[in-house]
């Protein structure tokens, strides 16, 4: 049994919470958070502290905090040598402090409030200083998803890069969609197999070739009918800089 910590309460401590406690071989023993939440309705309230003095004996903390309070949070944990991990993309290892030992323990996925996810399906990347502590953060990861990698800090970065390319910005791209569409009363579900599709395609074809549309084809004409019915200046920025983007990266310019 691998008893656990988390600390925080923010939609990654929620969602892990709510896949451990699934789990026969994991037991999260305590959580914390300043405000004394619940993470799951049913979690028991003498499970939950907001005294950091009152931390009970785990084999791992999990930090599932914000990026920039985990230096401070991992400062003034009230023991020394015992497993503190976060959960960052983008954050080093060492940004623990090493009064303890340090890992991470990062699952690669985009956590909402409300939507259930399925950790099974969730990569989940793992790091430690020393092979006794990967073990069980291995075991631990294991116990939630089938897809378990041991990445490095560095790895880790770049792939938190890519990820907000390949999520933050798109789906930033989709509510851009979404606004176009609203504004001239036309349903934007309507578009919703396209991006199934779009979504599904690069990840059973290399997406360098999954490119299509009036960028690539170098269509002038269809460039500039889109561009005119932009009505919002930021919206005609963002259509012309990947414009230009898609054209240079295939050998094509306007």
């Amino acid at each position: 049994m691998i008893r656990v910590v988390i600390l925080g309460a923010g939609n990654v401590a929620k969602h892990l919470y709510n896949a451990f406690i699934y789990q026969k071989q994991v037991e999260v023993i305590q959580c914390y958070n300043r405000k004394n939440l619940q993470l799951h309705p049913d979690q028991k309230r003498e499970t939950i502290i907001k005294d950091l003095s009152l931390l009970k004996e785990a084999d791992i903390y999990i930090l599932a905090v914000s990026d920039d309070a985990i230096e401070r949070v991992s400062g003034v944990l009230p023991f020394k040598n015992k497993l503190v991990v976060h959960t960052s993309g983008s954050a080093p290892v060492h940004i623990i402090n090493d009064r303890n030992k340090r890992g991470v323990f990062y699952p690669l996925q985009t956590f909402s409030k409300d939507k259930i996810v399925d950790f099974t399906t969730i990569p989940i990347c793992i790091e430690a200083e020393n092979k006794t502590d990967l073990e069980i953060l291995r075991k631990l990861a294991v116990s939630l998803s089938k897809k378990v990698y041991e990445i490095s800090s560095e790895q880790r970065s770049i792939l938190h890069v890519s990820a907000v390319f390949v999520n933050n910005f798109t789906n930033y791209l989709f509510s851009v969609g979404n606004d176009i569409c609203n504004e001239h009363k036309v349903p934007f579900e309507i578009l919703h197999p396209l991006i199934q599709e779009t979504a599904q395609k690069v990840i059973e074809m290399d997406p360098h070739k999954a490119q299509t549309g009036p960028a690539i084809r170098k269509d002038v004409n269809t460039i500039e009918r889109h561009l005119k019915i932009l009505t919002n200046t930021t919206q005609q920025n963002i259509y012309t800089t990947l414009t230009k983007a898609i054209q240079s990266k295939y050998g094509k310019e306007l």
